[in-house]
């Protein structure tokens, strides 16, 4: 796994140069370039997510907890995951606002995902008080 990070920095590294060396000359192809890479970089990390999500997905199970609530996590980790690259996209092309406005898209998309997950904790924890008296 170490060589394959390290192939993966080193890839990352050229096309950031190289996305340096186009913005002289043409902003757009720079932008085009830092996309691309960003996409081949994701892809790579999404073929090595499966196994890690199924692990996941046992020790969840294992633990009795919920398929809902596991989704849920999932989604909030790719919410987070793609504002982040985002926004970073965004400042790159020198568009601070744009990327603080994806930001608080991205926190209130969290936000919202959690709603479910507020709303059992909160009835458990209602449930405890009342179990007391």
């Amino acid at each position: 796994m170490v060589d394959r990070t390290l192939a993966t920095a080193i890839f990352c590294v050229c096309a950031a140069l190289l996305a340096v060396l186009l913005r002289q000359h043409c902003r757009e192809q720079s932008m085009l370039l830092a996309i691309a890479a960003c996409g081949a970089v994701i892809g790579g990390a999404f073929a090595y997510a499966a196994p890690l999500i199924s692990d996941i997905r046992d020790i969840f199970d294992s633990a009795g907890i919920s398929e809902s609530y596991i989704a849920l996590i999932f989604k909030a980790a790719a919410v987070c995951l793609i504002t982040q690259i985002t926004c970073e996209l965004c400042r790159d092309c020198g568009e601070s606002a744009i990327a603080s406005a994806a930001e608080i898209w991205g926190r209130g998309a969290v936000a919202y995902l959690t709603i479910p997950l507020v709303r059992t904790l909160i009835g458990q924890i209602s449930g405890f008080l009342q179990a007391e008296r």
